[in-house]
């Protein structure tokens, strides 16, 4: 039998650990991004989603692994990474010709005490948004479908990947700091995808 967990939270904190996910897709080209021998004559992409940290940050302390469930039509759609060097990225590379949603679990260490959490993220193939964005998406060669969240974790469990609140680019709110009771929060703004974020 494991023994009991006699960790303690620390009342009257707000933890936020910020990352970056989404999907970069690039169409296949004879010159820029040759199709790989033994794809399928159908497939018309290359992509990879992502979970990493804001600017390639270490995510690794709070983060233990990532679960991508991609579409059942893939091969092993259900895909775990985890036990990656310190400022790597959780990530799968695929092909395909289809667009369609991911669910992306991410589990926390241990020590922090809580509970997997899920978001979904939708795979873009093609260009979209204003005609100034779709233009530079063809121009690149790349389309880019990335989002900006924060982890946020209310009266934290005491240990590694909570205690350094000020470092690591993440932070502490001391008090509720307006936030409800519930132990985890995501919120999301726009990430360019470039390094600048927007409202």
């Amino acid at each position: 039998m494991a023994p009991p967990n006699t960790q303690k939270r620390i009342k009257g904190v707000s933890v936020f650990r910020p990352f970056v996910y989404g999907t970069t897709a690039r169409p296949f080209d004879p010159v820029t991004n040759p199709k790989p021998e033994g794809v399928s004559a159908d497939h018309t992409h290359s992509w990879t989603v992502f979970v990493k940290g804001v600017d390639d940050t270490d995510i690794t302390y709070w983060c233990k692994k990532v679960q991508f469930k991609l579409h059942e039509s893939i091969p092993n759609h259900v895909r775990t990474i985890e036990n990656i060097a310190p400022g790597e990225t959780f990530e799968v590379h695929e092909t395909g010709w289809g667009e369609f949603e991911i669910s992306i679990k991410i589990f926390y260490v241990p020590e922090s005490l809580e509970k997997p959490q899920t978001m979904y993220h939708q795979l873009r193939l093609h260009t979209y948004g204003t005609e100034a964005e779709k233009e530079e998406m063809r121009r690149k060669g790349e389309i880019k479908a990335w989002g900006y969240e924060e982890m946020v974790f209310n009266e934290p469990g005491e240990g590694e990947g909570h205690e350094d609140y000020e470092g690591r680019h993440g932070g502490k709110r001391g008090g509720t700091d307006g936030y409800s009771a519930y132990e985890y929060e995501a919120r999301s703004t726009l990430y360019q995808g470039d390094g600048d974020f927007g409202d």
